[in-house]
């Protein structure tokens, strides 16, 4: 059974991982859905928008957050709406897996010593698929 996956990583915190998302992505989507594949994109808009777009942008996610099986998220590059998302994730009893390239980043204490999350710290991209493919292969999350 394909899961939903919500792929989270960061967007305005700043987007020098935006070719490994969208390698994650792509990945993902060889066996699962990805309800949040546009993180991949490079050319995504960084400028302040307008208090109707960052609405629907909210309703819009949050309800992805809903529907979804379960958080697959880089956080490498710290942002304030991925860790809102993941805390969101959380209340609503989601599964969340939680990547971060320990050669690059110090990951937030909110996140590391948060139980509900798998913190999966990573050195080269490629152990990123090895857990991947451990993550959507479980019958149960």
């Amino acid at each position: 059974m394909n899961k939903k996956i919500y792929f989270a990583g960061s967007i305005r915190g700043g987007r020098d991982d935006a070719a490994l998302y969208k390698r994650m992505i792509d990945y993902i989507k060889r066996t699962n859905d990805v309800l949040t594949e546009h993180i991949g994109k490079s050319n995504m808009s960084l400028k302040v928008q307008t208090k109707a777009i960052d609405t629907h942008i909210y309703e819009r996610d949050t309800g992805w957050l809903r529907e979804c099986d379960m958080v697959i998220a880089e956080c490498t590059c710290p942002s304030l709406g991925v860790g809102y998302e993941l805390g969101y994730a959380e209340a609503h009893g989601t599964p969340v897996f939680v990547f971060y390239n320990k050669n690059k980043a110090n990951l937030s204490a909110m996140l590391n010593g948060n139980a509900h999350f798998t913190v999966i710290p990573y050195e080269v991209e490629e152990d990123i698929y090895i857990w991947l493919n451990d993550i959507l292969n479980k019958d149960q999350v």
